[in-house]
């Protein structure tokens, strides 16, 4: 892929991004949960857009969660990971903000693990 390609590609993604998050506000009761994927690595935070705090993170960067690739698998089990690390934090609900993607393949993974661990969206 040339620069100007890859350029264009991720103008369109900001594009994506910035008219799904006009929409979007997290809050204390009810935190926005994004999503960031890079072709090795998958990463998703919750966020309390009014204090600017980020209220729990999962990576597959993580000791825990090495053994996990950026696919549908990995995806599915960041989603659960993550589900439970809110269930601890006694988050119930939240807003998805799929970042600019196509809400296909792993980042619908990452919401149907979260989904399967009780998190409501």
């Amino acid at each position: 892929m040339s620069t100007k390609e890859q350029e264009s590609k991720l103008r369109r993604r900001d594009q994506r991004k910035m008219h799904v998050r006009k929409n979007l506000e997290g809050t204390p009761e009810r935190p926005r949960m994004t999503v960031f994927k890079s072709n090795r690595y998958l990463y998703v935070q919750v966020i309390d857009d009014l204090a600017g705090a980020t209220l729990a993170s999962a990576s597959t960067l993580e000791e825990s969660l090495k053994a996990v690739k950026a696919n549908l698998e990995g995806g599915s089990k960041l989603g659960e990971e993550i589900g439970k690390r809110l269930k601890d934090k006694k988050i119930g609900t939240v807003v998805f903000d799929r970042n600019g993607y196509k809400y296909h393949g792993i980042v619908k993974a990452i919401a149907d693990g979260a989904r399967k661990a009780g998190i409501e969206f």
